[in-house]
């Protein structure tokens, strides 16, 4: 299983309110969550007025499909956005667990 995540960082300049930038941001997330179908939430400088930093997810079996699901993404908070496109970047993780091995944990106690 691959995990992508997009970081995308914005400048809002002349917002003075966190509702102006909730306005901007719930605009965002919802764009990319009916076009690419992304998990997307604001993740870091949430009570900063003029920068917007938000973090979207995707998860696939196939990495070329994760890598071009947060590429078109991030080209269209690029396109989308009313505000100052700062920096996009990607990572990928893989997680592979047995999943015999996860019936056992949980079957000996573990944790989900």
């Amino acid at each position: 299983m691959i995990i992508g995540v997009l970081h995308l960082e914005f400048r809002l300049h002349g917002n003075s309110s966190l509702k102006g930038k909730r306005k901007v941001a719930q605009s965002l997330k919802q764009k990319l969550r009916n076009k690419f179908n992304l998990a997307v939430s604001e993740v870091e400088a949430q009570d900063e007025h003029e920068r917007l930093v938000l973090a979207a997810v995707t998860v696939s079996c196939d990495q070329a499909k994760v890598e071009s699901r947060l590429h078109k993404a991030m080209s269209l908070a690029e396109a989308a956005a009313p505000t100052e496109f700062l920096r996009g970047n990607t990572e990928f993780f893989t997680a592979r667990q047995d999943p015999t091995q996860v019936r056992a944990d949980l079957l000996e106690g573990g944790q989900w």
